[in-house]
């Protein structure tokens, strides 16, 4: 039987970079679920679909000109057979991402497919419901937070735009996925927290890995 577990957090937490570093260690999988509302994002802004439209938002999701795939760098996603990945994690299309995934059928449509990730396979799964929706028996659940200030900082730093900016936008979008009324983003039951505004890369995988093996015994 397939393991799961799950990390979990806000934007620029840094759930991205632990989860993939730790599932290598560990030789698993890793998805980030929240490609699959960045994909659709892409896809139905560059369509013309109506953002506010929940019906026309559905049929996008059943579309097969958008596809996500697994590797082990990053979440890909395609778009009418081009390579669209490092265009979907820009902080504009996380912003309608937030946008359209407040829809609860939306997210009732792209949940199977972010399920289908683990089958066969022992998988670390990131986003911001894995382990209160997408995966809520997972075998061990994390949520990786930092102060917003810290957050922005890392993401200015990615895109080349200034902290307060992005630090706006930010803000903007942590509310929206915190009052949302479809799987809002929360800690899940049981998690372990983990505060990385004053810890490095490898300081935070080490910590979730010593976790992983008192709970697995891997």
């Amino acid at each position: 039987m397939s393991l799961v577990i799950t990390i979990d957090g806000p934007a620029a937490s840094g759930k991205s970079s632990v989860s993939r570093e730790v599932a290598a260690h560990l030789g698993w999988s890793w998805v980030s679920t929240g490609a699959f509302y960045r994909g659709l994002a892409y896809f139905a802004k560059a369509k013309g679909i109506a953002l506010e439209s929940e019906p026309d938002l559905v049929e996008a999701c059943k579309s097969d000109s958008w596809k996500v795939h697994l590797s082990p760098e990053k979440t890909l996603v395609f778009c009418d057979g081009k390579d669209v990945t490092d265009s979907i994690y820009s902080d504009a299309v996380g912003t309608i991402a937030s946008q359209v995934s407040q829809f609860p059928l939306v997210r009732k449509e792209l949940l199977q497919a972010q399920r289908n990730c683990a089958y066969g396979v022992n998988l670390i799964a990131e986003g911001r419901d894995c382990g209160t929706v997408v995966f809520p028996d997972a075998d061990l659940k994390f949520y990786i937070t930092a102060s917003g200030k810290n957050r922005a900082k890392r993401r200015a730093m990615e895109e080349g735009k200034p902290v307060e900016e992005v630090q706006k936008s930010q803000s903007v979008r942590d509310q929206q996925d915190s009052q949302r009324e479809s799987a809002p983003l929360q800690i899940p039951e049981s998690a372990y927290v983990v505060d990385t505004s004053d810890m490095d890369l490898q300081q935070v995988v080490r910590e979730v890995e010593k976790a992983v093996n008192d709970k697995l015994k891997l």
